[in-house]
């Protein structure tokens, strides 16, 4: 067995990671080999297996990444907004647009891979998702159900309301809505929601 050093060892499985995200963002989960993330980073399969369990413990750990890049953006985001409705909207915008421009996100959420990945994970890498992701995905829901002028008072309902929007990306490039226009019915939906959120 091939000994690293500690940096050496950091830089690897950093590479093995990033490797791992572009091609399972290019592929899928499925049609993704070990000796495709390996051949990119330039060590022997067998070498893997110092770093990762499976491919589905590499896949976990790209996903850690993907979310947190994507509550960054997020929450970098809102944090400029200056209003709870301002706040609504601009998680929306967020959130739509790197559905839209990320692939992996794409695959993971709107196209069933996560449900697909979970269904083949191991007990540890399940657990392990859970508990070193943020511990709430869409944190603002608690504060908005807390004031008088929301519509609803179960922050899980409003989660569930707000992931379910996602969908509406799969809509763009099909005969649903033409392409040029899909920008502006995206951008109606979104203040359409916001509103009726919020009771004057």
């Amino acid at each position: 067995m091939t000994r690293f050093s500690a940096d050496d060892r950091e830089r690897i499985r950093a590479e093995l990671v990033e490797a791992g995200r572009e091609l399972f963002a290019r592929f899928g989960f499925e049609r993704t080999r070990i000796s495709d993330v390996t051949e990119t980073v330039g060590i022997g399969t067998s070498t893997f297996y110092q770093f990762f369990e499976s491919k589905e413990s590499l896949y976990v750990e790209v996903l850690r990444h993907e979310r947190g890049r994507l509550h960054e953006q997020i929450h970098g985001a809102v944090a400029d907004a200056e209003t709870p409705r301002e706040e609504v909207e601009t998680m929306l915008r967020t959130m739509l647009r790197e559905v839209r421009a990320n692939p992996h996100t794409s695959r993971l959420f709107v196209e069933g891979e996560l449900r697909f990945l979970e269904e083949h994970l191991s007990d540890a890498d399940r657990r392990s998702l859970v508990s070193d992701g943020p511990a709430d995905d869409l944190p603002y829901a608690e504060s908005w159900t807390a004031l008088d002028a929301f519509r609803y008072d179960d922050p899980e309902a409003v989660r569930d309301l707000l992931r379910a929007l996602v969908f509406v990306t799969r809509a763009k490039d099909t005969a649903l809505v033409a392409s040029e226009a899909y920008e502006d019915v995206e951008e109606r939906l979104i203040e359409t929601v916001a509103d009726g959120l919020f009771v004057e």
